[in-house]
């Protein structure tokens, strides 16, 4: 039975990495590759999700894990491309590391004694690392995306005072530049 587990892992990682490349790929807004990739991520959780009824016991709950963490997977990486925010990257990475979790607890139901509780903690730790480490460049991505706003503002209202030298035409056109350059 653990080469079939085995098999279905394989499996769940190979369409997990291919569809988590399509969305990568997409550009941050395009709800329609995002709307894709939930479809297909549910397609293959249902597909694989049969492969593991013929499974028992705990290899079967560990299949079961796996494939749902797949399609956690899959889906959360598709929202935060189509979000396209720290934030939507950020609560991503949590969901993706409470989805591993749940498969390395459920791994761990194998042991006893002390091994277990080794087990399940160095899972625990793996999570909270995981998401410490999310946090953080999330708030360093929103840091930088906050002064980048700031400066581009900042600029702005330069072009904008440099263009009140004009008038008329001349005026318009320059401030017309300068909302385009700066996207105001």
């Amino acid at each position: 039975m653990i080469i079939k587990l085995s098999k279905v892992a394989r499996a769940a990682a190979l369409c997990l990495s291919t569809l988590a490349l399509a969305a990568g790929a997409q550009a941050a807004g395009d709800k329609s590759a995002y709307e894709q990739a939930r479809t297909s991520a549910k397609s293959t959780y249902d597909a694989d999700k049969k492969r593991c009824d013929t499974l028992a016991d705990n290899a079967k709950d560990i299949c079961e894990k796996e494939v749902k963490a797949a399609r956690v997977k899959t889906e959360m990486q598709a929202e935060a491309a189509w979000k396209g925010t720290p934030k939507a990257r950020t609560d991503a990475t949590e969901k993706m590391a409470k989805a591993d979790y749940e498969v390395a607890k459920e791994r761990c139901d194998d042991l006893n004694g002390n091994a277990k509780d080794v087990c399940e903690k160095e899972a625990k730790a793996a999570m909270t690392r995981t998401v410490a480490d999310a946090k953080a460049a999330g708030k360093g991505s929103e840091a930088r995306m906050d002064a980048k706003e700031d400066k581009m503002k900042a600029d702005y209202k330069v072009a904008a005072e440099k263009c009140d030298a004009l008038s008329g035409d001349a005026k318009s056109a320059c401030m017309a530049t300068a909302k385009s350059r700066y996207k105001m």
